[in-house]
């Protein structure tokens, strides 16, 4: 902090010391003009004359100074220059180990795919002449001298590599014999390997070849393996996380209410007598409302795809309710191509139907909210009902997930949310006896 201060204010100085000094060649530029067209001239030159030629002499020394607000030409040149060919290079090979940060392939996991973008972003930084990466058996990926014999998808052949694997710790090979490839002809002659764990699990190796002496540097491709093995872990986290995310949303699926079905079925039956053209498109809608919710692929889709899923079940269930139910809609069409949790937004619809209006004599209304904050990257989302309400110890019933009076998996959905979001997302449930409920979420841009 105090670095940056010190940076800042000497831009501060430099910046005054400019501006000071390019108001009074301004300043000396307009007295010039005044002395030529109006003094040392006879008759003096009309105004409009003196003022076009202070003007364009103005903009003149303006453009050509090198103030510190635009910095000298030949330097801001040299700046964009620098910039392309940093840029250039950025595109080759990263300039530190720093700049592999957010996009290190391996982030995704050890695949061959992955190990082949690694090893040819880090050949350039870690000075040898061949990197490769294998897992416990294979080589996944291999870039240098000796590809005709150390090619990826085989075994590992060398000795060293195994013994690595094996002991988990680092190797530097000095010699063409340390090495112990079985090719004689093999160009490489010295070499580092590190292991890649998981928790203190060996899941891999990391190699370094030169051609000639000395070898790499162990501190360095040690050093470099230490933060392969931690974007591995985060990897591993991340699977793990989303077949966590993934069991909630089986879950959630399993938990659609059998008793809707059964209901929708009945009401389905009784109008096939007297509507049955009714009864069919109920029957159509009700087949949407299925394949959507064991078909939908991935954990996000966009907001307008839920919104239709929640038409379509409120349909159903006002087919059933009659005027009972009433459902009020306020999305913002903005919202609609938002990303969303799938089965998020329609559990707490049905809830809002099912334990605030079916116990309500003569029904009421649910009000669906939906706005987005482009500034903050947050979505909003209020489901409301004038239903019965709950008290204070229900509603903690509700959120533990106790009991009947849990729903459509209310705590399941704030688990889910809590896989896919950590904590930048936000449930609150508020409700009060005979005052109905309101549920409001708040969810990040995906």
């Amino acid at each position: 902090m105090r670095a940056g201060g010190l940076r800042a204010g000497g831009l501060r100085a430099g910046g005054l010391r400019g501006s000071g000094l390019l108001a009074g060649a301004v300043v000396a530029l307009w007295v010039a003009v005044y002395l030529v067209t109006q003094v040392f001239v006879d008759p003096p030159l009309p105004t409009t004359s003196t003022l076009l030629a202070g003007v364009v002499l103005s903009v003149l020394l303006i453009l050509g100074y090198p103030s510190a607000l635009r910095g000298p030409r030949q330097l801001r040149r040299g700046r964009r220059g620098g910039g392309r060919a940093g840029a250039r290079r950025g595109a080759a090979a990263p300039a530190t180990f720093l700049d592999l940060g957010p996009s290190m392939p391996l982030r995704r996991g050890l695949t061959p795919e992955a190990a082949d973008r690694t090893v040819r972003l880090l050949r350039p930084l870690l000075g040898g002449d061949a990197v490769a990466i294998t897992d416990t058996s294979r080589v996944l990926a291999y870039v240098g001298p000796g590809r005709d014999h150390h090619r990826p998808g085989q075994d590992v052949m060398t000795g060293a590599t195994a013994r690595v694997l094996a002991g988990g710790r680092t190797a530097v090979l000095h010699t063409r014999g340390e090495l112990n490839c079985p090719d004689p002809d093999c160009p490489l002659r010295t070499g580092v390997i590190a292991p890649l764990a998981i928790g203190g699990r060996i899941i891999g190796a990391l190699k370094v070849y030169r051609v000639d002496f000395p070898a790499p540097s162990a501190r360095t491709v040690e050093g470099m393996a230490g933060i392969l093995s931690l974007h591995l872990e985060l990897a591993e986290l991340d699977r793990e996380r989303g077949l966590a995310a993934d069991a909630k949303l089986n879950a959630l699926r399993s938990q659609i209410n059998p008793h809707f079905l059964f209901n929708i079925l009945n009401t389905i039956a009784s109008k096939a007598r007297t509507h049955p053209e009714e009864a069919r498109q109920l029957l159509l809608r009700l087949s949407d409302f299925f394949r959507y919710s064991t078909r939908q692929d991935g954990h996000f889709a966009d907001f307008g795809q839920e919104y239709f899923f929640v038409r379509t079940y409120v349909s159903l269930e006002q087919a059933r309710f009659g005027d009972r139910l009433h459902v009020r809609y306020d999305v913002d069409p903005q919202v609609l191509g938002v990303q969303v949790p799938v089965l998020v937004i329609q559990p707490l619809v049905e809830n809002a139907v099912k334990h605030g209006l079916a116990e309500k004599v003569g029904g009421g209304t649910v009000t669906l909210r939906a706005r987005v904050d482009p500034l903050g990257r947050m979505t909003a989302v209020t489901v409301r009902d004038d239903g019965v309400g709950m008290d204070k110890a229900t509603l903690a019933r509700v959120l533990a997930g106790e009991g009947r009076e849990g729903g459509v998996g209310l705590r399941n959905i704030s688990e889910r949310l809590g896989s896919l979001f950590g904590e930048r997302y936000r449930l609150d449930v508020r409700s009060a006896p005979q005052q109905g409920t309101t549920v409001d979420l708040l969810l990040p841009l995906a």
